[in-house]
């Protein structure tokens, strides 16, 4: 085997991987903050719902999770084209991962919901709280903050998962690695150095949601603690 790697021929490309890096944390930042409202909406509904509404986000779920996410993007993109609304392959790739991280987060957040003891609601009820009150700080907030590390690792996964997206020509990083190595002819190189950029991206992305726990939780039971 005489096989010569050749990273040199990948430099004028830095622009290129650059701007794929950026668009894959663009496209991943928005599906994690839409698909979290949507999986708490969900989880909220499925565990304080009525019978309708519980089933049908349970159907919803199950689908999700028991389908390949290549598929579900399949069926957004060419779906929606069917239908004749003419979207970008971004729009339609945010579209497929919001709906697919959407049913993974209801579940994580319903786990957390699950978690409250009904004597934290009973003492809100003795505390005079209203519904939305008792909902905000003693239910949804703490049960977040309890599934936080699951979520966190949940969105880890949706990032490198948007990969899955350059099957429509998203323009994120995988999409912007397969068109170099057409140009160069270097696949070896290029998906090195793409690995390694997943790999940095990962550790970005568990640094930056590990910050916002803090700011959102750690700050909150000190402020807890104060009162």
């Amino acid at each position: 085997m005489n096989y010569q790697f050749d990273f040199a021929s990948l430099l004028p490309y830095w622009k290129e991987f650059a701007l794929g890096v950026w668009l894959t944390l663009q496209l991943s930042v928005i599906s994690t903050v839409i698909g979290f409202v949507l999986g708490t909406l969900c989880a909220i509904g499925r565990a304080d719902g009525g019978p309708w509404l519980r089933g049908i986000i349970a159907t919803y779920v199950e689908v999700i999770r028991n389908t390949p996410l290549l598929v579900q993007v399949f069926l957004v993109y060419f779906g929606i084209a069917t239908l004749g609304v003419h979207v970008s392959a971004n729009m339609a790739a945010v579209a497929a991962l919001v709906v697919n991280v959407g049913a993974y987060t209801c579940e994580i957040v319903r786990a957390g919901l699950q978690s409250i003891h009904k004597a934290q609601l009973e003492a809100a009820e003795c505390l005079g709280l209203s519904r939305k009150q008792t909902y905000w700080h003693v239910i949804i907030r703490p049960a977040i903050e309890r599934v936080y590390p699951a979520l966190t690792s949940q969105y880890v996964l949706l990032m490198l998962a948007s990969s899955i997206t350059s099957q429509i020509s998203a323009e994120e990083l995988t999409a912007v690695a397969n068109r170099i190595q057409s140009d160069t002819f270097r696949s070896f190189e290029t998906y090195i150095v793409v690995g390694v950029l997943y790999l940095l991206l990962s550790f970005v992305v568990r640094i930056a949601l590990w910050l916002l726990g803090l700011g959102l939780f750690v700050r909150r039971r000190k402020l807890g603690t104060a009162l």
